[in-house]
């Protein structure tokens, strides 16, 4: 045969092929009841559009927040119809540049960019996930108005009806209109004259060109795009859609490289600015409504690429369910305690006075943080992000959004209750000296041999070093990851963590989960602030159900607070106390006092407080025993005026009951967990525990049935001189 006649034959082959695959596609399509759902959702889109007109795309529900008294907080809306603007009010360079870098043929397509679609696709099975959008700017104004960012294929399915159906109804200037005046920028602001004003103080028209390019770039993903919490990104994107009007034709160089060059200053008016209630309820309720879709958290993740899987999914669902916070008409009861908010705001402006130096922006240069959470139901009380300053500065919630190094103040979250759990007491001996390649004690001095109470009271490095070394930090960090602390990374494996020295670091809002979870018996519960969302007519939508975790055994948690009082009465923090009031607290300091921390607690409430420079330096006379405490000493007294004095529980080794005896103090089969595991054979001579009733050492099992007072003592044994490995 013919090499001709060969081709000829292959190409029926593969057209009769083809032809198979079509008849089985159609057969498939309508046996299999997709065409059935597909005209369903046609219809539904003619339905949508039909019934839709101009004021459509001016409406909005208002949604409203309230404090744990009732009071309202906030009052949560789009402000659309205040700050529409028509086709002929919106600045020209407003359509160009969103033409230029979402939708090129805007003015030549039907609604749908089947090309776009195709490349998307296909872009897709290429590099294995979604690096380029196949969406039209109507596709995304049908979106934004009538449907989800659920990812499914009817829910694509219908928006493209529904553009289409929008390009025969409405001109193509009414879609830019509709689009620019409903498209999400973050902090609340719909449309881009509410964004003008809350970013920039100023109206669209008065807009530069960067500034107009800089607004624009948010959409994309309002989270990441955020010009407070994440400026740096929102500048790079500006500079791609200035780059991609260039390309376009659209500007010229001159006014392509004066864009690029233009400073960016944010100048948020007082009346739009949110404070740090706001932003940390914004934050709450959003996340309760994606839990209550459904979405997952996590914060441990095994590989980079799920990693970045999930937080693509996480942005995605997180941008989503915000928005609704502004449309939607939810009435949002809230934990927070505006009376305890205020005083928490006053007693950090107050210690602050004296430092009066802004940076660049205007805002305060020494900042400070600080979280209050209820004991009793793990729920946030009070946040503050930051000094209080009548200025048009930006709102930076630093409770939440900032994560900084913790010094010492971490010790008792991956230290010293772990090793309590593996058979340490307070009385156990444990020597303060320098060793070779380890820390000096922040005084310099060293004391030989103390009691592991005095180490912690005193905050001695070379002893939560040494401790730390035995316990590896796999197994000190693991702590931090069971409480769900969400900045841990692979370099965090080093010994300077036992010290506070973390690559990223830990927010105040984390740190005060920490603590509240070891006054908490060690079971620890997320911090929230959403008790119930409803919809306007009252139906609940979410309702709090906290969820309890143990990351810490009951009495090592126990025996960490009763030491974490001598901090207070004789360590780094004496006198700072409450009167009657029984507290406990650690104090935390990190290298050239650079931040300062203290974390502290009563039976009612935990409040953690961080005192430093947004861009870390050092602080003269910072220490966590300094600021830090003033504040929260003058806090804690305020808010615990009117409480009877509670004591902690105790841990076994000081009252015991039958009841709390249930469980033993040490496990038996392994009592010090990670020490010295290869040296099984020495155990029993490490570990003493001897029973006592009535002054008398009796063996175990015979204490009377009508005992009441039993009394545990446990003696540890060379701990820090276990054989060499």
């Amino acid at each position: 045969m013919k090499s001709k006649e060969k081709k000829i034959l292959r190409l029926i082959k593969v057209q009769i092929a083809l032809l198979i695959l079509l008849v089985i596609g159609v057969a498939y399509y309508y046996l299999g009841g997709y065409a059935k759902e597909v005209s369903t959702l046609k219809n539904d889109a003619l339905s949508i559009v039909k019934h839709s007109n101009t004021n459509t795309f001016r409406q909005i529900e208002t949604s409203e927040v309230y404090d744990a008294k009732g009071q309202t907080i906030s009052v949560l809306k789009g402000e659309k119809d205040v700050y529409y603007l028509t086709y002929k009010e919106i600045p020209l360079d407003f359509t160009k540049a969103i033409v230029s870098i979402e939708d090129k043929k805007f003015f030549d397509h039907s609604g749908v960019d089947y090309k776009a679609i195709a490349r998307a696709a296909y872009a897709m099975l290429k590099d294995g996930e979604v690096t380029q959008g196949g969406s039209t700017i109507t596709q995304q104004l049908a979106r934004t108005m009538f449907l989800s960012n659920e990812k499914t294929w009817q829910r694509k399915v219908e928006e493209i009806y529904i553009a289409s159906e929008l390009e025969k109804k409405y001109s193509k200037e009414q879609i830019l209109e509709f689009y620019l005046n409903n498209v999400y920028f973050s902090n609340g602001y719909y449309g881009i004259q509410a964004a003008a004003k809350g970013f920039f103080s100023k109206d669209a028209n008065q807009l530069s060109l960067s500034e107009i390019c800089y607004i624009l770039a948010i959409p994309n993903s309002p989270t990441y795009y955020d010009p407070v919490a994440n400026p740096q990104n929102t500048l790079k994107r500006r500079d791609r859609i200035l780059k991609a009007m260039y390309d376009d034709g659209k500007i010229s160089e001159d006014e392509y490289k004066s864009a690029t060059e233009e400073t960016i200053n944010l100048n948020r008016t007082s009346a739009l600015k949110h404070n740090y209630v706001e932003t940390y309820v914004y934050y709450c309720a959003t996340r309760d409504l994606m839990k209550t879709a459904g979405f997952e958290f996590k914060t441990d993740f095994t590989t980079e690429e799920g990693q970045k899987a999930y937080d693509k999914a996480y942005e995605e669902a997180y941008n989503n369910w915000n928005k609704s916070l502004f449309t939607s008409g939810y009435r949002i009861y809230t934990s927070i305690d505006l009376d305890m908010q205020n005083q928490l705001q006053n007693s950090i402006d107050s210690a602050l006075l004296e430092f009066t130096d802004e940076n660049d922006e205007g805002i305060y240069a020494l900042q400070s943080a600080g979280v209050c959470l209820d004991n009793e139901t793990g729920m946030t009380k009070a946040i503050v992000g930051g000094r209080s300053q009548e200025i048009k500065g930006y709102t930076l919630n630093r409770a939440f959004q900032s994560y900084r190094q913790p010094g010492s103040s971490i010790k008792p979250l991956i230290v010293y209750t772990p090793v309590l759990e593996r058979g340490l007491t307070s009385d156990t001996l444990v020597m303060d000296e320098k060793q070779e390649d380890g820390p000096e004690n922040s005084t310099g001095s060293y004391a030989g041999e103390i009691t592991l109470r005095e180490a912690v009271a005193q905050s001695k490095n070379t002893v939560a070093w040494q401790l730390y070394e035995k316990l590896t930090p796999e197994t000190g960090m693991q702590y931090l990851k069971d409480l769900e602390f969400s900045h841990i990374t692979k370099d965090d494996y080093g010994m300077a963590a036992c010290l506070g020295g973390l690559t990223v670091g830990v927010s105040p809002l984390e740190m005060a989960k920490g603590y509240c979870c070891i006054c908490h018996d060690g079971y620890m519960r997320e911090p929230d602030c959403i008790l119930k969302i409803t919809d306007s007519t009252g139906n609940i939508i979410y309702e709090a159900n906290p969820e309890e975790k143990q990351v810490y055994k009951e009495n090592a948690a126990r025996m960490m607070t009763d030491m974490l009082q001598s901090v207070v009465t004789d360590g780094t923090a004496k006198g700072i106390d409450l009167g009657e009031m029984p507290c406990a607290g650690k104090t935390g300091t990190t290298n050239n006092n650079r931040d300062g921390w203290f974390v502290g607690y009563t039976k009612y409430y935990t409040t953690s407080i961080w005192v430093g420079y947004d861009i870390p330096k050092k602080v003269p006379g910072l220490t966590g025993s300094s600021y830090p405490a003033a504040i929260w000493q003058d806090y804690m007294n305020a808010i615990h005026q009117g409480l009877l004095p509670a004591e902690f529980k105790k841990p076994v080794e000081y009252i015991g009951t039958e009841e709390q005896l249930e469980e033993p103090l040490l496990d038996e089969e392994e009592p010090f967990g990670e020490f010295d595991q290869e040296h099984p054979e020495e155990e029993n001579s490490y570990q003493v525990i001897t029973q006592t009733f009535d002054g008398t050492a009796v063996p175990e099992g015979a204490i009377p049935e009508n005992a009441t007072d039993i009394r545990i003592t446990t003696t540890t044994e060379q701990i820090l001189q276990a054989p060499e490995q």
